[in-house]
């Protein structure tokens, strides 16, 4: 197997005497789709913001392509190209698709009416945008000008993946991205989402949904009281299993338990 693009060794976050991250390590690999699942409370969300830079860790380090990193911020990851989707998605729904996919990236003008006047390019934006949109096969949104309050649930998790996707050239992460769509949008988020490991950009899973996660993670990241618990493989583990792992009714295996 390659070497992991991404990497986390002995992560320690405490908020009082509250401890969300206990010696937690992490691993995903070139091209994969990693899901990472876990109980209520179990520190997903402390693992994943201080892999994307919402939260700096106490204790630990964080390798990105082998070099040690430490980010200040997610604008700072992002800068090493590191995307995440929330499940608020944070965008601004009285804007257009093309806004929101550039939104704090914006494009100016060349020129002096860039440069001084502060001009916005958006006929490059709206270019690229649609560019974006179609490599993940979203072009079902016809006006890449509609304000994003105007687009369903579904379309407005396209946009946001396809934004991550666009500026994510390192690693995706995507958090409960199916969790308040139907059947058939869902189903288009999954799509997207091996649409993304299909253009060679890792992706990381946070979900609740087991079915979803069982269709499409080459790899499954159980956590567990603030740590990795175990990876198991989806080909030879069952649901059941998983979440038997994820709740303490059944131990992890002794092989590759902390692999």
């Amino acid at each position: 197997m390659s070497s992991p693009i991404l990497t986390a060794r002995g992560l320690v976050k405490r908020y009082g005497r509250v401890t969300a991250m206990e010696n937690c390590d992490f691993d995903l690999y070139p091209g994969e789709i990693l899901a990472v699942i876990g109980d209520n409370g179990a520190g997903k969300s402390t693992l994943i913001k201080s892999l994307s830079g919402a939260v700096r860790p106490d204790n630990g380090e964080i390798r990105l392509d082998g070099n040690v990193v430490s980010f200040s911020s997610p604008i700072h990851a992002r800068e090493h190209g590191i995307e995440t989707v929330y499940q608020t998605l944070a965008m601004s729904p009285a804007l257009s698709i093309a806004d929101n996919m550039f939104m704090g990236r914006e494009l100016r003008k060349a020129g002096v009416l860039g440069k001084i006047f502060r001009q916005l390019d958006k006929k490059k934006m709206q270019a690229i945008a649609r560019e974006k949109l179609s490599e993940l096969g979203l072009m079902t949104i016809q006006n890449i000008g509609q304000a994003v309050e105007t687009l369903s649930g579904g379309q407005r998790q396209g946009v946001a993946v396809a934004r991550a996707a666009a500026f994510g050239t390192n690693v995706v992460i995507l958090d409960e991205p199916t969790a308040a769509l139907g059947v058939k949008e869902s189903r288009k988020v999954l799509e997207l989402i091996q649409t993304v490991k299909s253009r060679g950009i890792p992706v990381i899973l946070i979900s609740h949904n087991m079915p979803h996660v069982f269709e499409v993670a080459d790899r499954i990241h159980v956590h567990r009281l603030g740590r990795r618990l175990c990876v198991i493989d989806p080909a030879e583990c069952s649901m059941s299993d998983a979440v038997a792992l994820m709740t303490g009714a059944m131990e992890p295996p002794k092989v590759g338990a902390t692999q």
